[in-house]
């Protein structure tokens, strides 16, 4: 396994392995985080690599300078999440859930959702949290560990909407509509649960 890129630096990466994920991946528009922005930069020296780093509030993509639009698109999207999932590497403890419990209970549900507990699991496998409003208790699953941050949040808001509302009707999700990141986050849940799904096939000649 190669050595992983400097934090905040997505490595090069060849441009040939996209094939695969060309074939299954939806046309999407490029995605930054709510601060920022990403600026991206075609080069004629650069013809089999793309790379992304930050830079102060901005995230540079640069690619090759004979790129589509939609390849642009798709390695926009590639690189972007590439970045978020090496920035999150760093395992939350619980002591650090429950402080990111009450920050995004102050900014999201004007700091009703009170927690008496928040920690990670390992005997959830079928969901990715729970929570039991009696007892004022958070479970999130420990499979969530490594992903985005942004995911992370919202399943830990997800279950503090819960600790206000027990079931999923138009009162819950009205609560989640606040979080910027509701869709992006469900989007990348399900393509988790769906890639655990597919078989594992033998990888297509020249690839």
């Amino acid at each position: 396994m190669p050595a992983d890129p400097p934090p905040g630096i997505a490595g090069e990466t060849p441009v040939r392995s996209a094939r695969t994920r060309r074939r299954t991946a939806s046309e999407r528009p490029p995605r930054a985080s709510a601060t920022s922005a990403v600026e991206v930069r075609r080069s004629n020296r650069r013809s089999r690599t793309v790379s992304a780093y930050r830079e102060g509030d901005r995230t540079i993509v640069l690619i090759p300078a004979r790129m589509s639009k939609a390849e642009e698109q798709r390695w926009v999207n590639v690189m972007l999440d590439k970045l978020a999932a090496q920035e999150s590497r760093h395992i939350l403890g619980d002591g650090e859930l429950a402080e990111r419990a009450e920050r995004l209970s102050a900014e999201f549900l004007d700091g009703r959702a009170r927690p008496l507990s928040v920690r990670w699991v390992t005997n959830q496998n079928t969901r990715w949290g729970s929570c039991t409003p009696a007892e004022g208790s958070i479970r999130l699953s420990h499979r969530l560990q490594g992903m985005p941050e942004y995911v992370v949040d919202y399943v830990l808001l997800h279950e503090l909407a819960h600790l206000l509302v027990p079931g999923h009707g138009p009162r819950f999700w009205l609560l989640l509509e606040a979080y910027p990141r509701t869709e992006r986050a469900r989007g990348y849940l399900e393509g988790v649960v769906a890639a655990d799904r597919l078989p594992h096939l033998p990888a297509a000649r020249g690839e």
